[in-house]
This record gives structure tokens, C-alpha cells and sequence, in this order.
């Protein structure tokens, strides 16, 4: 069992940074493929990027690629989303999720994941 938690979500201008925060309790989460979904409102949940157990492979929804940085640190625990050049489309409810999973392929679908954190507001203004 893991329990995710994340944050750093919060209020921005257009072109700013925020960089998210997702902190796993529970079994060893370097054993944990992870990923960060979003959800706009009247819009369906979407993959944003997501990371493999080591690190070592990541993959990112089109919209946000060279802006957005998904990485993590095993030995603490938590992983992370970095954003910049936020834009107002950039707003939604941010989620982080995790499976037991130590193969080499980037899960990038929602139903791939077992664990799912509570959310962070990200709204960018413009």
C-alpha cells in the first residue's frame, strides 16, 4: 500500500514556474513506476508525464513538453513536477500516482495505476 500526497500547487501568472511535489509513505517507492494526471473542469482526466522506477525513462503528454520536468528522488520518497512557461491552458486539479511496477515501460495511461494522491490546484492567470 502507498499513500500519495501532493503539493506546491497554486496561484500563477502566465510564464511563471511551479514545480509539485508528490511524497509517497508506505512501501519502497523506488520499486514504483509514477505518473502525474491533470483534470480542468468539464474536461477528462489527461496524462501529463510519467517517470519509471529508476528514473532512467519519461515520457510527456505533447502540450508540455520542454516546459514540464517530471523527475524523483527515491531516497526521500517523492517525486516531482517541474513546470515553466505556464500557461492559462496549464490549469487543472493535479494528480500524482504510483504502481508497484520495475519494467522499462512508461505507463501513460490512467488505469495503469494503482495509487493516486488527493490533488493540487494549479490555475495560471493571464
Amino acid at each position: 500500500q502507498v499513500q500519495l500526497v501532493e503539493s506546491g500547487g497554486g496561484l500563477v501568472q502566465a510564464g511563471g514556474s511551479l514545480r509539485l511535489s508528490c511524497a509517497a509513505s508506505g512501501r519502497a517507492f523506488g520499486s514504483y513506476a509514477m505518473g502525474w494526471f491533470r483534470q480542468a473542469p468539464g474536461k477528462e482526466r489527461e496524462f501529463v508525464a510519467a517517470i519509471t522506477w529508476s528514473g532512467g525513462s519519461t515520457a510527456y503528454v505533447d502540450s508540455v513538453k520542454g516546459r514540464f520536468t517530471i523527475s524523483r528522488d527515491n531516497a526521500k520518497n517523492t517525486g516531482y513536477l517541474q513546470m515553466n512557461s505556464l500557461k492559462s491552458e496549464d490549469t487543472a486539479v493535479y494528480y500524482c500516482a504510483a504502481r508497484y511496477w520495475i519494467g522499462s515501460l512508461v505507463l501513460r495511461t490512467g488505469n495503469e495505476y494503482d495509487y493516486w494522491g488527493q490533488g493540487t490546484q494549479v490555475t495560471v492567470s493571464s
